[in-house]
């Protein structure tokens, strides 16, 4: 599996940025797939992630209710829509997929290269 992050981009306090996973390989569906992002000298976490079921999850308190994670199976493509964007939203997002809907970086084996989000105040 190939992912291909896209979207990020410079965007004022308050606005919004969809991001795009786009896999590549067969049975896409099958694989849970996670966002997370990381900030210039921390450590990377998971903003949220949707199981092979569809289940979603978001797993930082600060973007509960801002964040919306979709998918689209049939375009082979996860969505981050990020809305009312703060700095602190400030990152590189990357996206990550595997069988097993993990909580931590160790449990996804395919990642893409990331996009950077920049949210000015």
């Amino acid at each position: 599996v190939q992912l291909q992050a896209s979207g990020g981009g410079l965007v004022q306090a308050g606005g919004s940025l969809r991001l795009s996973c786009a896999a590549s390989g067969p049975s896409f569906s099958r694989y849970a797939t996670g966002w997370f992002r990381q900030a210039p000298g921390k450590e990377r976490e998971l903003v949220g992630r949707i199981s092979r079921s569809g289940t979603i999850t978001y797993d930082l308190d600060s973007v509960k209710g801002r964040f919306t994670i979709s998918r689209d199976n049939d375009k082979k493509t996860v969505y981050l829509q990020m809305n009312s964007l703060k700095p602190e939203d400030t990152a590189k997002y990357y996206c990550a997929t595997n069988r097993i809907c993990g909580t931590t970086m160790f449990a996804y084996d395919y990642w893409g290269l990331g996009t950077q989000v920049t949210v000015s105040s």
